[in-house]
């Protein structure tokens, strides 16, 4: 059917031309204002991708790594767009059905141009076919063998006896010529400028390619390798059209590209990409992105860490009777286990077997100081396996999500008390996924308000068998000790900006306008940016060191080998940042909070009715300001530092109502694990 409709288009405009090359042409023309509309969409789905390219890269950067939840966020991106990404496959598949659909039309003149009768063409491709023996029946230009015949005088009496005298005229009056090139030809079987014919095909796929790389709004953002891909593949089969097909065919082709060309351009002016995509915001997150991809090839797992990979995991399975695991995804974290590792060497026997995902993770050296402590190296791939297979009485983890994504419980041993260990002391319900913790034996709370919200999780999932265990926070009793130990007194007051990593942070959306607030106060200014930003935006921080070198107040700082500024600060700017926290119930000392958008990793955190602590503790421990108020935060600081002494009873006042076993969090928690092993132990012999 599709043949039959194209070819009555290619039979009008030769009955108006009367020259196959120029009706070949006009067809080109006509196909392309028929698909206007969907070029038109095409463009306007393809501008819509790329003004959705910035919000997919900062997805692509905040999950770096994890392709599953960058595969869940983009696809709701499109959702919310309503994108299609299939719209830019529909032109080439149509393309492809024309192509052929034409190449049927052009290898059968005689039914499409002259509307010879099926009885006269079946009678005139015999006579072809006892001619030419090197002919099938199954030959695509059987008609176009017969005009060849009858327009060179070939065979002509038999040609006679089946047609007429007016018929074999229109055969022979068909222009088949177009600029010295016979349509009828196919390269490969001609000689002299027939060999031009693939070439100029060739030609106009690389003028097309050219054009699509700099005009198209889609392909232009494509990497070289697509581009260049693209190009090979475009003019490696219009090469092949060019010497395999008949030259009218590949005519249509050459024409058809160089149409789509001046298309481009105009549908440019018409729909201007530029008028919609923020290209400069494009740039920027292409470039952050960028850098992501090379650090990770920086470091990419050499031989050696492959090597110690597979020893360490053949020598962790050769332990038996594995009595404690303790996991750690780097080498900041063991920060967690610290002190309940120290209390459980110093206090029993029990040998800690410590899997860490950090080839450099300052455990290896540790293990060399203590015969009890048994570390191994296990990245993230074969730590699934691993997990599949422990067999430990307890494991503790701080990563959550055990059984949620790839981390599962032991499929060995199914008595293993699993004990998830917070290293925040925010609301877990709202800074971690939905069910992070529900599949953990044991949860340790660091307060009254993780306690309430696991309690209120366990009744809204039933949950009937996972403990509550009122640990209290081991990182913040060393850090209120190291801080005693090491507390500094300064005569300058000094106000420490320290921003999240999450988006829209204050680097993001503010920085400037605090700083140009503050430039000439009575106090000093540190600006400490999360390591991460550092290491993707050390140009910017690198620019703000020269912008305000003559501010005697303000200080850029980017070496982070001390924390010594975090807590001898008088006062910390943040965001919702966990460092808020860790900081006012260390020193006592009073934040302010840039009312920034909420850091919101768990959707569903209203499901339960207890406001996070993360919202309701921060009038509590300083002053929250508004975006809008920002040129006026210089009094903010004055009037909270002047209420320093105020706020050092109500943050302590807090600390005693919401922290647990402050001072000996360390060993109420070890002790609980030790316990947990002696409990493992007597059902064991028991049975």
């Amino acid at each position: 059917m599709l043949v039959n409709i194209l070819g009555d288009i290619m039979r009008f405009c030769y009955s108006i031309i009367n020259n196959y090359g120029i009706a070949i042409i006009l067809f080109t023309l006509i196909s392309k204002f028929v698909l206007l509309p969907l070029s038109i969409w095409v463009q306007k789905n393809s501008i819509k991708m790329v003004k959705m390219q910035p919000a997919i890269n900062n997805i692509k950067i905040d999950y770096f790594g994890d392709k599953d939840k960058i595969a869940d966020e983009q696809a709701k991106l499109y959702k919310k767009e309503k994108y299609n990404a299939f719209a830019s496959l529909i032109p080439l598949v149509i393309q492809i059905v024309l192509l052929l659909g034409l190449v049927k039309v052009i290898n059968q003149p005689l039914t499409h141009i002259l509307n010879v009768k099926n009885t006269t063409k079946d009678n005139l491709t015999n006579i072809v076919l006892e001619n030419n023996k090197d002919l099938s029946e199954d030959s695509s230009s059987l008609e176009v063998e017969v005009v060849k015949e009858i327009k060179a005088n070939k065979n002509i009496k038999e040609y006679s006896k089946v047609i007429s005298k007016d018929e074999i005229k229109d055969i022979k009056e068909l222009k088949l010529s177009f600029l010295g090139f016979d349509l009828s030809w196919v390269a490969t079987e001609e000689k002299g400028i027939a060999y031009l014919i693939p070439i100029i095909a060739g030609l106009s796929a690389l003028i097309l390619c050219i054009g699509q790389n700099k005009m198209n709004v889609l392909q232009a953002e494509q990497s070289n390798m697509n581009k260049y891909g693209m190009l090979v593949l475009s003019v490696g089969l219009s090469l092949y059209l060019g010497a395999f097909v008949v030259a009218g065919v590949a005519l249509y082709w050459t024409i058809s590209n160089l149409f789509a060309v001046l298309q481009q351009w105009l549908l440019n002016i018409f729909i201007n990409p530029k008028k919609y995509v923020d290209y400069e915001e494009l740039d920027r997150t292409n470039k952050e992105l960028q850098k992501l991809k090379d650090l990770n090839k920086k470091n990419k797992r050499t031989k050696e860490q492959i090597r110690r990979e597979k020893q360490d995991y053949k020598k962790f399975f050769k332990v038996v009777n594995k009595h404690l695991v303790f996991y750690s995804e780097s080498n900041g974290f063991y920060k967690y286990y610290k002190s309940m590792i120290e209390y459980i060497l110093e206090n029993t026997n029990i040998v800690i077997h410590y899997i860490t995902s950090d080839y450099n993770d300052n455990i290896f050296k540790l293990e060399k100081e203590n015969d009890r402590i048994k570390a191994y190296y296990i990245e993230e791939k074969k730590l699934i396996t691993l997990m599949m297979k422990m067999d430990a009485d307890v494991v503790v983890m701080t990563m959550p999500d055990l059984q949620n994504f790839h981390i599962k419980r032991s499929y060995i041993r199914k008595d293993i008390e699993y004990i998830f260990v917070p290293h925040d002391q925010g609301s877990t319900n709202l800074t971690m996924r939905t069910g992070c913790t529900n599949h953990f034996d044991t949860v340790f709370v660091t307060g009254k308000h993780q306690h309430e919200e696991e309690e209120a999780i366990n009744k809204l999932y039933k949950i009937k068998n996972r403990k509550i265990f009122d640990c209290g926070f081991p990182l913040l009793d060393d850090m209120i000790s190291d801080y005693k130990e090491n507390k500094k007194t300064r005569k300058e007051k000094t106000v420490l900006i320290a921003p999240s990593w999450q988006k829209d942070n204050i680097i993001d959306l503010c920085l400037e306008d605090i700083l140009d607030a503050t430039k000439g106060s009575d106090y000093k200014v540190i600006v400490r940016p999360h390591p991460q930003h550092v290491r993707h935006m050390k140009e910017k921080f690198e620019q703000m060191k020269k912008d305000y070198k003559d501010s005697k107040n303000i200080v850029i700082q980017t070496d982070f080998s001390s924390n010594d500024t975090v807590f001898n600060a008088d006062l910390i700017i943040t965001d919702w940042s966990g460092i808020a926290f860790e900081y006012a119930f260390t020193t006592n000392k009073p934040v302010i909070f840039i009312d920034t958008p909420m850091k919101v990793m768990n959707p569903d955190y209203k499901k339960i009715d207890i406001e996070p602590f993360n919202i309701w503790a921060r009038e509590k421990i300083g002053k929250v300001v508004k975006l809008k108020d920002i040129k006026t935060i210089d009094k903010t600081i004055k009037s909270v530092l002047d209420s320093s002494d105020k706020y050092k009873k109500d943050i302590s006042k807090l600390v005693k109502e919401y922290v647990y076993n402050l001072g000996n969090s360390a060993e109420v928690g070890a002790d609980y694990i030790i316990e947990a092993i002696q409990n493992k132990i007597k059902e064991r012999r028991s049975k």
